[in-house]
């Protein structure tokens, strides 16, 4: 298959232009009405060629504290039900760094790897570092773990909750992106149940189930045994549809 055909066949599999023009243009002058935390907004969105397949990123702003979202879409997502979708919250230490104390980014390269063998899907990806905490107090936190606090403890001795991420980003984007329905890539029962509350429609959860190494064992068995994760249910669940009260955030 020659250059030319390839990138042909490869629009055909993405968001078309005409797709594009019509997202960025409906987001020029997007606001939320009563919105008081989160408004984000498509400002670009361009190929992204990877090692785990071709994608295209699509970037997002918030515009209550400018923080950045990317949304990194493979195949074409627009106005399709039972999407599958992996949202990741960022980690630099993990990510970028390779941090063997947690496990995303194991994570984040398995999901983009199923992703990317899928006819389409979405990797939502949060600027909500350390469960919503920030850097600074995610390094504080480890090393509180450091001297025998788990996750949870080090985050309720810090002052925070158990977990601060918001995910009503995620629902925005989402409809932004005009998807209608999703099936999930997560272990994380409190994630869907959020989604749910911000009026995204969840068809099916997909696990992500990461091996422990001898770094994070004792993370992983606190995700489990503390915040309920899934890890030991590693089979493919569909969900009761629910019921149509979603949240328009496009308005």
């Amino acid at each position: 298959m020659n250059d030319f055909v390839l990138n042909k066949w490869w629009q055909r599999m993405s968001i078309d232009k005409r797709e594009i023009n019509h997202l960025i243009e409906e987001n020029l002058h997007h606001s939320c009405p009563g919105a008081m935390e989160s408004c984000v907004k498509i400002t670009a969105i361009a190929g992204l060629p990877s090692r785990f397949g071709k994608f295209q990123v699509v970037a997002f702003q918030n515009d209550f504290d400018k923080k950045d979202h990317a949304a990194i879409v493979h195949g074409d997502i627009y106005e399709k039900e039972n999407v599958p979708v992996r949202i990741h919250s960022e980690c630099l230490t993990g990510d970028a760094l390779g941090s063997l104390r947690c496990d995303c980014r194991d994570q984040l390269e398995s999901s983009m790897k199923m992703l990317g063998e899928m006819e389409y899907g979405v990797l939502l990806y949060l600027r909500q570092e350390g469960r919503g905490i920030g850097f600074a107090n995610k390094i504080r936190a480890y090393q509180l773990q450091d001297s025998g606090y788990d996750t949870f403890e080090a985050n309720k001795a810090l002052g925070f909750r158990e977990d601060e991420r918001d995910y009503a980003i995620a629902a925005h984007m989402l409809k932004s992106l005009h998807v209608k329905s999703i099936r999930l890539m997560s272990n994380n029962p409190l994630k869907i149940e959020d989604l749910k509350f911000h009026g995204v429609k969840i068809t099916g959860r997909i696990p992500l189930i990461i091996p422990p190494n001898e770094h994070n064992s004792f993370y992983l068995e606190t995700k489990k045994n503390k915040g309920g994760h899934m890890l030991d249910k590693d089979v493919e669940e569909n969900f009761i549809e629910q019921e149509d009260d979603l949240v328009d955030y496009r308005i």
